[in-house]
């Protein structure tokens, strides 16, 4: 039994291509696809570009984590997730575990003949979007041999962003999650590490739903298709990339023209989001303590009710690569507080 992407019992989160509903396009780390059905096997279709690392899907079938390998190439593959189920029902959430490295076309799952597809649970009702990197991203996260240690030497296969800080607290929070993040990225063009040797950065893909011309038609986002509770700001991070300019010279040209940018980004977006809370942080990896300070100056600039700025208890002082599953669950477990230390209202906007 085949069943189309655009079939309404099918559930979908994330900024998501959804332009040919038949063959809509994952883009985002933390997208995913959720179906409900009774039967004893359950396969996927999906046609997958990559730009660089390999490819893995994640998913969730009754409550058990695993992963697939995707083709190097771009043609349609069909791939059995289960077989041999209990003849009961089940729940899968097939998910983005990486970044824009790659882009994934859903084409379809594939069910037995006797199988029916169930109603939906609905998502929550709370909303949140997070504009990061590769933290935020959850790259890197499965390699908890490495807590507190460089990155390993790796192809992509220890990025999982289930276990993202990001996705972590809003499944504290039970709310949705919009991961608009991109591993290397920093706020301006031609600095961080995303898109080597241009360098784009968040200022120029923030208002795409496809950014990489390498893998598709660079796409503008529609802002009304989702509108959060609370927006994360978790970046500052790549900006030292080429040169730590901020660290070098706080009031320099550079380092207050990234101040400036940094304040129109979030005016912009508080404009766009004119009831969201919006919470401005970075990161517990290695970072100068400028950048955090630039960011207090932009909170206090702005001095508005729905802007806060927050540092974690180890901020800047966390492993030199990138965070690995307990820290980000330690991470995790403080956003999370700080966010309920706002007060209810915050999702009443």
């Amino acid at each position: 039994m085949h069943i189309s992407p655009d079939d309404k019992r099918l559930q979908y989160c994330g900024r998501i291509d959804f332009d040919n509903p038949k063959a809509p396009v994952l883009v985002y780390a933390a997208s995913f696809v959720q179906i409900r059905f009774t039967g004893t096997e359950i396969s996927v279709t999906l046609a997958n570009k990559r730009a660089y690392w390999s490819s893995r899907m994640g998913y969730i079938l009754d409550g058990k984590q695993g992963q697939f390998l995707l083709t190097s190439d771009s043609d349609a593959k069909t791939y059995v997730i289960a077989e041999g189920l209990e003849p009961t029902e089940h729940t899968l959430t097939l998910f983005k575990r990486m970044d824009s490295c790659h882009i994934v076309t859903l084409l379809g799952f594939e069910l037995g003949s006797d199988a029916k597809v169930l109603t939906p649970a609905p998502l929550p009702s709370r909303k949140i979007e997070v504009f990061g990197d590769s933290v935020s991203c959850g790259e890197v996260s499965e390699a908890v041999d490495y807590a507190g240690k460089p990155d390993p030497e790796h192809d992509g296969e220890y990025s999982n962003s289930w276990y993202s800080y990001a996705w972590m607290t809003a499944r504290n929070l039970h709310a949705q999650l919009h991961d608009t993040s991109q591993g290397g990225i920093a706020l301006l063009d031609k600095t961080g590490w995303f898109m080597e040797p241009d360098y784009l950065g968040i200022e120029s893909c923030y208002d795409k739903i496809e950014y990489q011309p390498e893998l598709s038609e660079v796409k503008p986002w529609d802002f009304s298709r989702y509108t959060p509770d609370v927006v994360i700001f978790a970046f500052g991070q790549n900006d030292n990339h080429p040169d730590d300019y901020m660290a070098e010279d706080y009031n320099s040209a550079r380092s207050e023209n990234w101040r400036q940018h940094y304040r129109r980004f979030l005016e912009h977006l508080m404009e766009v989001y004119p009831k969201a809370t919006f919470i401005l942080t970075t990161t517990i990896l290695e970072h100068n303590e400028n950048w955090d300070i630039s960011i207090e100056e932009v909170c206090k600039t702005v001095n508005s009710p729905r802007v806060h700025h927050f540092l974690y208890s180890q901020n800047g002082k966390g492993t030199p690569g990138h965070i690995r599953i307990p820290e980000a669950e330690q991470m995790s477990k403080e956003l999370t507080a700080f966010i309920e230390s706002l007060g209810e209202e915050i999702w009443d906007m």
